[in-house]
């Protein structure tokens, strides 16, 4: 009941803002109820399905926040273009500036968790791995919400490094919350330019024609493209979709053939380089 309530404070918020969106702004095309009864994962990057977006459509999400002097830009972006996003909060960060923390929710974007301390998972032992994922619920939540309660807030979590583990996410599914992986990212992570970004952005979303988007809000060279990322969104015709916690299952749309975890393959990468 508490997430729906949730669910629907953040369409009438979205709905608000939009009415006050003049024809130039990017704004958000449709805003689209994620059921999350059972559990589920989406991404084609991890996992071999992914959200039913149609093409030239995206959703925009960010991570690791919140971060002081570079989130408050990432929300006046998007306020600038009437956007709506999803921010997948680290715990530890959140307490730290819970004042941030509470203006995302309270200007219309979803919070999801990223865990307390952002650890990969698949180094970790089940109980470890599910007490740093909760105590990151509990963080967020105080820091959002003024209160932290056995059931999370929010039904969204992303792992870090998109590393899950069959037992966490049977786990999360146990407690009806949808793990979050992409279907394209941003990699700002990497020591590139804003401007670098924002062309390989581009040309990834040429190729999968829209999709979940993965960017940072801490990370300076995000902050510095957004404004022209999201007005060139506009010009180049495509839509934003803002999703929120819905009823009923998870519904989904299947990878097209050939497709591969790219984050498996990362991982294991990483794990043949550190051995040689």
């Amino acid at each position: 009941m508490k997430r729906l309530l949730l669910a629907a404070a953040l369409l009438c918020a979205t709905a608000s803002t939009s009415s006050a969106c003049g024809p130039d702004a990017l704004g958000v095309s449709r805003t689209l109820p994620v059921g999350t009864l059972g559990g589920g994962e989406v991404g084609l990057k991890t996992y071999p399905r992914t959200l039913r977006l149609e093409p030239g459509e995206v959703v925009l999400t960010f991570d690791d926040g919140p971060a002081p002097g570079r989130t408050e830009k990432v929300l006046d972006a998007l306020a600038a273009e009437c956007v709506k996003a999803t921010f997948f909060m680290i715990g530890r960060n959140a307490a730290a500036a819970p004042a941030l923390a509470a203006r995302v929710a309270r200007e219309g974007h979803t919070i999801g968790y990223h865990s307390m301390t952002h650890p990969i998972m698949r180094g970790l032992a089940f109980d470890a791995g599910r007490k740093n994922i909760e105590d990151g619920f509990h963080a967020v939540d105080k820091a959002v919400y003024g209160v932290a309660r056995d059931e999370p807030h929010s039904p969204f979590f992303r792992f870090p490094g998109f590393a899950d583990t069959p037992q966490l996410d049977a786990w999360l599914a146990s407690r009806d919350m949808v793990v979050f992986g992409a279907d394209l990212w941003a990699s700002d992570w990497e020591p590139e330019s804003s401007d670098a970004e924002l062309k390989l952005i581009f040309e990834r979303l040429a190729r999968s024609k829209g999709g979940i988007v993965l960017l940072h809000d801490i990370q300076p060279r995000t902050v510095a493209m957004l404004p022209t990322f999201l007005r060139e969104l506009k010009k180049r015709g495509y839509r934003v979709v803002h999703f929120v916690p819905g009823p009923g299952p998870l519904e989904t749309r299947e990878a097209p053939p050939g497709w591969f975890s790219q984050t498996d393959r990362i991982i294991k990468g990483r794990k043949a380089a550190g051995a040689g």
